[in-house]
């Protein structure tokens, strides 16, 4: 909070407004009092320059490439530390100690199954079905099956309801997947590590062992401590808004989940990829190029620039190191995507033009050629990007919940219709 304070004026009318200051960042124009004060409010298309809430969990700089979980880097967590933890930093504020980490990762393991009739809503599904329709429904059906867990008043309620989520969404995701492929499904294993579990319940079948290998198990993680939390983005603020009606944490996740299934936001790494592929070898690439820098062609170069970061994408950094050692245990050091991946990288960040507008690899332009090399297909990697980023729903949830000066979400329209006018009865028309 400053001392500082804005005018606003129009015409004659004069309206003071607080200006507030967060813990780092840009200030904060506090106009929640613009429209009874002056019977007029904002108009801000996408809410680019609006601050729809208070929060303590994640900091992003756009222009100097930052990125923040309670003031942690993401660099430091993905690279010295594990999922869980980081789920446990966003839900609690601070990193565990040992007893603390022993007693959170206890809690996750001994809620992965499934109630058992909820297998049943697989088979409901068209084999076809793409696997984050079915996320969508399936997670939205957790409110029919745990009652227990669905009053937001009641705070310990409201911790076994993230706690489910977070353990549970690794099976429901890794149902889809089997469905998808018309294998049988694969129960979650309590012996295994978070990530290990996962991809064993995707790859193992009944007819012979699965090991999982460190390796690729260590990249699942990273992958999921990359995408945990991204600040106010549209399906966080979707969770949010949905969350403001008193809905419960499973449909709020739920409508989370929706919203990321759209291309402008977690389909992004899947474009990249077949951005990718499409320009098939790296001799291809000054032709490509050229074509990117056309305004008159459609083509766009996919999973470079960010709709925030105007610098380096912080967490492509260690994708694009997890990228080289999954490739190298599978032995795909010859991975002709990944030749177009390098080379294409290396122009750009020297050519001027792209340069000159912010456009540098983000972290989808690395994810989806992992996602790839570690056996998933396209269809599936929003579907591993909503199980990341559950942890992030609802922290920012249980904020919105927890914050007494939340209200009700109810953005106000520029109103450009026909004014008032008569009924005309259908013989007069």
């Amino acid at each position: 909070m400053t001392d500082q304070k804005a005018t606003l004026n129009i015409g004659e009318e004069s309206y003071e407004f607080e200006v507030r200051q967060g813990s780092v960042g840009p200030d904060v124009l506090d106009i929640s009092s613009l429209y009874k004060q002056s019977d007029r409010f904002t108009f801000d298309p996408g809410f680019t320059s609006t601050a729809s809430c208070e929060s303590a969990i994640t900091y992003i700089d756009g222009d100097a490439g930052i990125l923040l979980h309670r003031g942690y880097p993401i660099d430091e967590l993905a690279e010295n530390g594990d999922f869980l933890e980081t789920c446990y930093l966003l839900l609690y504020g601070e990193l565990p100690n040992k007893e603390q980490k022993a007693d959170f990762v206890h809690r996750v393991t001994n809620h992965t199954m499934l109630h058992d009739q909820m297998i049943k809503l697989f088979s409901g599904f068209r084999r076809d079905a793409h696997p984050m329709a079915v996320m969508v429904g399936v997670v939205g059906a957790l409110s029919a099956f745990y009652h227990d867990s669905t009053d937001i008043t009641d705070e310990s309620q409201r911790m076994v309801a993230s706690m489910r989520m977070i353990a549970k969404m690794p099976t429901i995701a890794a149902m889809a997947y089997k469905y998808s492929v018309g294998q049988p499904f694969v129960y979650p294993r309590n012996d295994l590590d978070y990530a290990s579990n996962f991809l064993h319940m995707c790859f193992a079948v009944p007819a012979e062992d699965y090991q999982v290998n460190p390796v690729l198990a260590r990249a699942m993680d990273r992958i999921f401590t990359l995408h945990a939390d991204h600040e106010q983005n549209a399906s966080t603020s979707t969770v949010r808004l949905a969350g403001s009606s008193g809905a419960n944490p499973f449909a709020c996740i739920a409508a989370g989940i929706a919203c990321l299934w759209g291309p402008a936001h977690g389909g992004a790494n899947e474009a990249a990829l077949n951005m990718l592929t499409e320009i098939g070898t790296p001799d291809r690439i000054p032709e490509f190029l050229e074509r990117a820098k056309d305004k008159n062609d459609p083509f766009r170069l996919m999973g470079f620039g960010h709709r925030v970061y105007k610098n380096y994408d912080p967490r492509a950094k260690i994708m694009q190191q997890t990228t080289h050692e999954v490739l190298g245990v599978l032995g795909k050091t010859d991975d002709p995507v990944l030749d177009v991946a390098m080379e294409l990288e290396k122009i750009a960040l020297e050519d001027d033009y792209f340069k000159s507008r912010g456009l540098y690899p983000n972290i989808d332009f690395y994810s989806g050629i992992t996602l790839k090399a570690l056996g998933f297909p396209p269809e599936m990697f929003t579907v591993l990007f909503s199980l990341a980023r559950t942890v992030g729903w609802i922290a920012q949830w249980k904020e919105m919940i927890e914050d007494p000066k939340q209200k009700i979400g109810r953005p106000r329209q520029l109103y450009t219709g026909p004014t008032k006018r008569s009924y005309v009865s259908l013989d007069k028309r």
